[in-house]
């Protein structure tokens, strides 16, 4: 099918001084949070070739996506997520936790199974019924991980080691059509839904957006939307978003890196219903034996957890910490910049031999070494951190500037700022 061009309204120029502010803030964000935290979603089911679809304007198709009133579906989403990250040497972890909570004492939170879900294969199962009632389950060979929302209540369970995770919705958190507010945050970034909502917020005026024709997905004939960065500083190649042409619901996401190969991100419903799913999907209640974990607490017993490994505290760049953070630059080509402590730098800013931590930084210096390349510049010295779509430079005095963005394009940053 011909390419179908947008018109000059729809490419991102028109309307990009209102939405600025939001998208230089936005968009560092959004990538780091899709590749790293949000997941990436494996290829759809082959094509029965491309639908002869009427032709549509990229304006048009995100006006037909932010016009969807679509409040029920289920289906099957395949994910699958390659970000290049490096093997951690032997003896070292990230997290301490039994690999998705399973086994023995496992932790059944959201957070924790994220984790797993940040690189291989993976099959979900999703579930909607309106703002306030969702259900999304993590299928395994022999486990299943679900997080289920039934009004203001949300339970999530870990079928490998029987344990499970309570709390409450906030009050007042709701969420439109094709959303899954209420979920935690970084369950219900896993759907294509979420990833192409975020993808969109950032588009302005240092981005390309075309139609860039049609194919079936989960038996579905959908609109691709081609989303490409004209910045030459960003690792971004492309994100390409298949759109139901029907109801204009966002059945499949895929992020590709400037370097090519394989996707970073490929998120693509497999089998999708829009019918009205049963009552009970969205019911759960503790099997016998569960261990139960409420509001943070485990039930009679404070629970564990929840801070970064003692040593490394400094390099969040939370309100707590002197500097705070701040983004460099705009588009794809923009860097936040943390500004932490020195002393939390393993092996900087204090003796290693009177610190009472010294073996834990040790083997965070071990961490840092095994897979952060050295770098020098107008700033001082540090290391550099890559994935194949992410990078992050530490330096020696504290600061950490992360995007996705080239390794030179990070340094720069750094001498600027210096």
């Amino acid at each position: 099918m011909a390419r179908i061009q947008p018109t000059p309204e729809a490419d991102g120029t028109a309307g990009a001084t209102g939405r600025r502010k939001a998208v230089r803030y936005a968009v560092p964000v959004v990538v780091a949070g899709v590749a790293a935290s949000a997941i990436g979603i494996g290829s759809a089911l082959a094509s029965s070739g491309a639908p002869d679809l009427p032709k549509i304007s990229a304006q048009d198709l995100i006006a037909k996506m932010a016009a969807s009133d679509t409040r029920q579906m289920s289906g099957t989403v395949k994910i699958s997520t390659d970000l290049g990250l490096p093997a951690l040497p032997s003896g070292l972890s990230l997290g301490g936790g039994a690999k998705g909570g399973g086994g023995k004492g496992g932790d059944a939170s959201p957070q924790a199974k994220l984790t797993e879900l940040a690189s291989g294969t993976h099959t979900l199962r999703v579930a909607s019924d309106g703002p306030d009632k969702q259900r999304l389950s993590v299928v395994e060979q022999s486990a299943e991980y679900s997080v289920v929302r039934n009004g203001d209540q949300v339970w999530a369970y870990d079928s490998a080691s029987n344990t499970a995770y309570h709390s409450k919705a906030q009050q007042g958190q709701h969420g439109g059509s094709n959303s899954r507010e209420g979920m935690p945050g970084d369950v219900k970034d896993a759907s294509p839904q979420e990833l192409a909502k975020k993808a969109l917020a950032a588009a302005d005026d240092t981005t390309a957006v075309t139609v860039d024709g049609t194919a079936k997905v989960a038996g579905r004939d959908t609109y691709q939307l081609l989303i490409k960065p004209k910045q030459s500083e960003t690792t971004v190649g492309s994100i390409r978003i298949a759109v139901d042409a029907k109801n204009g619901v966002p059945l499949k996401f895929t992020l590709s890196p400037k370097s090519g190969g394989k996707a970073v991100v490929d998120a693509s419903f497999t089998k999708v219903d829009f019918g009205k799913p049963a009552a009970d999907t969205f019911s759960f209640t503790p099997p016998k034996g569960a261990k139960v974990t409420e509001g943070g607490k485990e039930v009679g017993k404070e629970a564990k957890g929840g801070r970064l490994p003692e040593g490394l505290d400094g390099l969040t760049g939370g309100a707590g910490h002197e500097g705070g953070s701040k983004v460099i630059g705009k588009g794809w080509a923009s860097i936040a910049e943390f500004k932490g402590d020195k002393a939390a730098v393993p092996g900087k800013g204090r003796s290693q031999g009177a610190d009472k931590n010294a073996g834990k930084n040790g083997d965070a210096s071990k961490l840092l070494d095994s897979f952060g390349s050295k770098v020098t510049g107008d700033f001082g010295s540090g290391r550099v951190f890559s994935t194949r779509i992410v990078n992050a430079l530490m330096t020696d005095d504290g600061r950490v500037y992360v995007g996705a963005v080239s390794k030179d394009a990070l340094i720069k940053a750094a001498d600027a700022a210096k």
